[in-house]
């Protein structure tokens, strides 16, 4: 079977290799993807957990422990190679940290969403994406630890988004709810 097929008018299609199928489109890989879910499903949730009764993160002196974090950053901008990039620097300055206390309550409830959302396994890929995309951020600010892993899990977690959720809440609300190019029952 050719990886690559012409469809009507001209559109063309291609075809998944079979080690892609069975990565991210068989149930039988749900195992899998359950195990390395809950992983990064753990460590966002207990980086929000640990922020969330913490005064300078989420309680009355909030945005103290962001204004940190992006003092840092912000240091990081000189040099011939600096690790944070001048437009995210930008960002950072202008955006961020007049914002500080807002932001620092953001990223503690976008901590412990991600983290609920991916152990549970109701809507994994988009969970996924927003780890991942938080994960950037951090990377963008200069902070790798373990960034980087926790960025490749979900972005494995985002191309399996079909499967990974299979064992938790997605085998049952994905159906319902459809997607935007094939309803559910519930919306169709």
């Amino acid at each position: 079977m050719s990886s690559l097929s012409a469809s009507r008018k001209g559109q063309v299609t291609f075809s998944d290799p079979p080690i892609a199928n069975f990565l991210f489109n068989d149930t039988r890989m749900s195992l899998l993807w359950l195990v390395l879910r809950l992983y990064l499903g753990y460590e966002w949730i207990m980086a929000g957990w640990s922020k969330l009764f913490n005064p300078v993160w989420f309680g009355d002196k909030a945005g103290v422990a962001l204004t940190g974090f992006l003092n840092g950053a912000l240091a990081k901008t000189a040099g011939e190679h600096p690790d944070v990039q001048g437009w995210y620097a930008g960002f950072l300055q202008n955006m961020v940290m007049p914002n500080a206390a807002l932001w620092s309550r953001f990223v503690v409830i976008g901590e412990i969403l991600v983290g609920a959302a991916l152990i549970l396994g109701i809507f994994t890929g988009l969970a996924a994406f927003f780890g991942g995309f938080m994960n950037v951020n951090y990377l963008l600010a200069g902070t790798v630890s373990t960034n980087p892993v926790l960025f490749i899990v979900a972005t494995w977690l985002v191309l399996a988004w079909k499967t990974a959720g299979w064992i938790g809440l997605d085998r049952w609300v994905l159906p319902r709810l459809g997607t935007m190019w094939s309803p559910g029952k519930t919306t169709g």
